[in-house]
């Protein structure tokens, strides 16, 4: 006897999409703090002095802020080895090595930092990178490393130069959480990264600023990007920005997408679901879609973590887009 034939296949009810991501956020949030148990965010550090906003970007301005910064991040390392935390101390002590140019350091709550790269000064390109999940200063390094290879990869031509900031500017949330599945980090970091652009803007006025948004980072930056003072916003590795168009951004800037083929990140569901009143899970459509909007470049074969590794062919089109040039597309 032949089979039936069988009727389209239903897409499934959003109320059965909803209770299988309400499971699926149920069972990471408790799976995975578990797995930690001693958090970053616990180490204390002392408040560190205030700092006036960069009235302008001169030598002289910037060096004065990298030496405040300094003396904030040796006192940050006092009291973690006071407190025992070892990989912190040990991971302070780098970041206070001569060289090393933070514009800002709070070493509280997991801890904020704004290092730059280059020379500020002389830049009229500058890469603002704004981190996903997983990032403290426990795991600075490699972020960092993300930085250098950046500026490294930076064309440099006569009468032109790159600075790239890593901007660790909000408490980022643990992958596979709960805070790493809604938007409430996103919120909260939004308006910190706001101001460090308008400043920034404030004392190059005449550079290209570039804001590179990995993973989570792209729902910062999505929060941020209204009027943001920003050339180009590249989004990589995202779960989503938040919104559903380019247009819902609110932004001036031209916005680039890429994502690895070997990325786990295009595995996750794009929706927005609501959970309790004034929150929701997830992060809207893929910002790959054609309906988003975005212009897409080629990322590569790599993972979730392989954006900026040296040779890379992300890395090429990451610093092509950073210097005001088209990318190779996908």
């Amino acid at each position: 006897m032949a089979p039936l034939p069988r009727g389209p296949r239903r897409a499934p009810s959003p109320g059965r999409l909803r209770r299988t991501l309400l499971a699926a956020l149920v069972t990471a949030a408790v799976a995975v703090p578990v797995a930690g148990a001693a958090r970053p965010a616990d180490v204390p550090a002392p408040a560190p002095a205030p700092v006036a906003p960069l009235a302008s970007a001169t030598s002289a301005e910037l060096a004065a802020r990298y030496t405040a910064a300094r003396t904030a991040v040796r006192a940050a390392e006092r009291s973690a080895d006071a407190y025992g935390a070892r990989k912190r101390a040990a991971s302070l002590h780098a970041m206070a090595a001569p060289g090393r140019q933070f514009l800002s350091f709070d070493g509280r709550d997991g801890g904020r930092a704004a290092e730059v790269v280059g020379d500020l000064a002389a830049a009229d390109r500058i890469a603002v990178l704004v981190p996903g999940a997983d990032t403290d200063l426990d795991r600075y390094g490699r972020f960092r490393a993300g930085a250098v290879a950046l500026h490294d990869a930076l064309p440099g031509r006569p009468g032109a130069r790159a600075a790239v900031v890593a901007w660790l500017g909000y408490r980022t949330p643990a992958t596979g959480s709960t805070a790493s599945l809604t938007p409430g980090r996103a919120d909260q970091a939004a308006p910190a990264l706001r101001a460090f652009v308008d400043e920034l803007r404030r004392a190059k006025p005449g550079a290209r600023i570039t804001l590179l948004c990995h993973s989570y980072g792209s729902a910062v930056c999505g929060r941020a990007a209204a009027d943001l003072p920003a050339d180009a916003l590249v989004l990589y590795g995202s779960p989503g920005t938040g919104s559903d168009t380019v247009a819902d951004l609110h932004t001036r800037a031209a916005v680039w997408a890429g994502r690895g083929a070997a990325d786990w990140i295009g595995d996750v569901p794009h929706v927005r679901l609501p959970l309790l009143p004034g929150s929701e899970l997830g992060f809207g459509e893929d910002p790959l879609a054609a309906g988003f909007g975005a212009r897409t470049f080629d990322a590569g074969d790599g993972g979730h973590s392989d954006y900026l590794v040296p040779g890379s062919v992300p890395l090429e089109n990451i610093a092509r887009i950073v210097d005001g040039r088209e990318p190779h597309h996908a």
